[in-house]
């Protein structure tokens, strides 16, 4: 009987042990996904906030590890996901305008062409896209073109913010020694 117990016990976690070996997770990735919101605190984080987002950029943030950025791992004059992996997404929660073009409320991609001197910023409806490589340009709904400002403190990693001036949500795109503001008016 004993040896019988044994037996079994000694099966079932030879069992138990195959099933785990099924699932196989993904290692952490080099560069996790973040997500920004406009305004700041839009999210709710008690029962009796009552959260107000009118945009939320989600993307993953690659390191720069020493590198140059812009114009060496990220090209001039190219198309660029804004960030690593599957390209960057913004949502509009209602209708904003950009570049004096209004844009509906909805998902889209963002995506840039970094030049030396000015980036162009471009507001595409395709989604669920790896990188740039699929981008298609007539899917564009906006492209605005909007000067570089050089910072003299490196940022480690890519990083998506906003500012406010008025009814004007500035989104600040910084990453080595570079950043630029792509003004959306919000109504």
């Amino acid at each position: 009987m004993k040896k019988l117990c044994l037996l079994a016990v000694t099966l079932f976690a030879a069992f138990t042990v195959q099933a785990q070996d099924v699932v196989k997770f993904a290692p952490l990735d080099n560069s996790p996904v973040d997500i920004s919101y406009f305004p700041n605190k839009a999210v709710k984080f008690k029962k009796t906030d009552t959260p107000n987002p009118v945009i939320k950029v989600t993307y993953a943030r690659p390191s720069a590890k020493g590198r140059t950025i812009f114009g060496d791992v990220v090209k001039f004059g190219e198309i660029w996901r804004v960030g690593a992996n599957e390209n960057t997404e913004i949502k509009f929660y209602k209708d904003v305008t950009i570049g004096g073009k209004k844009v509906p409320a909805g998902y889209y991609s963002l995506f840039a062409i970094p030049e030396k001197d000015k980036w162009t910023i471009i507001i595409n409806k395709e989604l669920d896209l790896w990188g740039g490589y699929a981008y298609d340009e007539k899917k564009d709904v906006v492209r605005v073109s909007v000067p570089v400002k050089n910072v003299s403190d490196v940022i480690e990693a890519l990083s998506i913010a906003f500012t406010t001036q008025g009814n004007v949500a500035n989104l600040v795109i910084g990453w080595d020694k570079t950043t630029v503001e792509l003004p959306i008016t919000v109504k």
